[in-house]
């Protein structure tokens, strides 16, 4: 089985980004410190022509302001708040990162302006790759208490592709967990970037943690195959897990090879589910996925036989609910007889056979009972109780991890087609 993980998207921010101080008319004549009156007039005109947005006559006139020796300190600020400004307005944002900088870093900046510019900063940088200074920018606006969720995703990004998963994991969970806690939702983006930096990190416990984050919130097919194919590739699975498996791959219908539809339709056969082996290679003929004619012909025969010994089943079911309700039997004839009515799509009476048989106590199997009790109720529309009956698989931790992923499937949807094997 080939697993499907998506790798981040990461994104280009736009640039929002100007000096944010630019010089008014008033900084020639009343401001404190004044301009030098060397460089006064060229930098009033360059202000006009930036005014005018002719960037060109603007760039030109502040070329004379640096050509001229003996500027003062507040002349240097101004020169850089506007070259910064022309720089960003013609695209050329090396250069507009480096002189808004230093403007920034001017004991003449306006204090006010402090979060607008880190922002730009932040921005700008990531724009040319600079992501050191991206995230040093992001993370003083973070400090700050200024930065909206773009800057944090600014960051979590320009730490993964600087090669830095460990920070872009600490950084990404971070945020996520306090979002969550304010009662907020995180961005699609964001739980992609923690799945993709466990994936860099070869962290197989915190890859499945960030898959069930992103199906919990984004239930989308390509994030359930993933989860699903983290249960199958487990070494240990016993053929009666792996149908489990198969079922709920079914449900949430992510089973895209013909080989899995006929491997679970042998299974639920070799299981005693010969019904469920009929529904699930009907399902795999409706979508077309035998496509080589030896394969439409063996698992033709294939159903063939699964329908043969799902009529000889079926017309056992009688004889097991004498059995089952006789009154020394045990619970755990009140669970085949369950499993054999929800074989059938019978979810009413086989929920009801597993809740007494399951009451009636000594079941040899109480974790996979309460499993497929909470299948039966699901298919009931009875979501609570489906939720119920999986959150009390407690003991076998592989069936509850099958029967918690049950659970989120059930918080998300009331049905689908669930199935069970005797």
């Amino acid at each position: 089985r080939s697993i499907w993980v998506t790798g981040v998207q990461t994104c280009a921010l736009p640039i929002s980004m100007g000096p944010t101080s630019l010089p008014q008319g008033e900084a020639f004549a009343q401001d404190k410190p004044k301009v030098s009156k060397a460089v006064a007039k060229p930098l009033k005109a360059a202000q006009d022509a930036m005014n005018a947005k002719k960037y060109s006559e603007a760039l030109a006139r502040l070329r004379e302001v640096q050509a001229t020796p003996g500027r003062a300190p507040y002349d240097d600020y101004l020169l850089n708040e506007m070259l910064g400004y022309v720089y960003v307005r013609t695209n050329q944002y090396s250069d507009a990162a480096r002189h808004l900088e230093a403007g920034f870093q001017s004991p003449y900046f306006d204090q006010s302006q402090v979060a607008s510019r880190v922002m730009a900063l932040a921005q700008v940088n990531y724009q040319l790759k600079n992501y050191d200074k991206a995230i040093e920018y992001g993370n003083r606006a973070i400090k700050g208490g200024f930065a909206d969720d773009d800057m944090y995703t600014l960051v979590g990004q320009a730490y993964y592709i600087k090669g830095d998963h460990k920070n872009t994991l600490r950084f990404m969970n971070n945020y996520v967990d306090a979002l969550e806690k304010r009662g907020g939702t995180p961005k699609e983006q964001s739980l992609e970037l923690i799945m993709s930096s466990c994936i860099k990190l070869d962290d197989a416990e915190c890859t499945t943690k960030a898959l069930e984050r992103l199906v919990s919130r984004y239930p989308k097919p390509v994030y359930w195959q993933n989860l699903m194919y983290s249960l199958f590739q487990a070494s240990d699975n016993t053929d009666k897990q792996l149908l489990h498996i198969y079922r709920l791959a079914s449900e949430v219908d992510v089973l895209k090879r013909s080989e899995d539809y006929t491997e679970m339709a042998q299974l639920a056969i070799e299981q005693g589910s010969p019904g469920e082996a009929t529904r699930i290679l009907e399902k795999g003929i409706q979508k077309n996925v035998f496509t080589e004619q030896r394969d439409k012909d063996r698992n033709a025969r294939l159903l063939e036989s699964a329908k043969k010994q799902a009529a000889a089943d079926q017309a056992s079911i009688p004889k097991m609910a004498r059995e089952a309700a006789a009154a020394n039997a045990t619970g755990d004839k009140l669970v085949g007889l369950g499993i054999a009515y929800l074989s059938y799509q019978q979810y009413a009476k086989a929920a009801e056979a597993f809740n007494k048989g399951l009451a009636k106590g000594s079941v040899k199997f109480p974790d996979e009972a309460n499993l497929f009790l909470g299948i039966a109720q699901l298919k009931n529309q009875n979501k609570a109780e489906a939720i119920k009956a999986f959150k009390a698989v407690t003991n076998d931790k592989k069936l509850q991890r099958i029967a918690s992923l049950w659970a989120l499937h059930a918080q998300q949807s009331p049905g689908g087609a669930a199935t069970a094997s005797r």
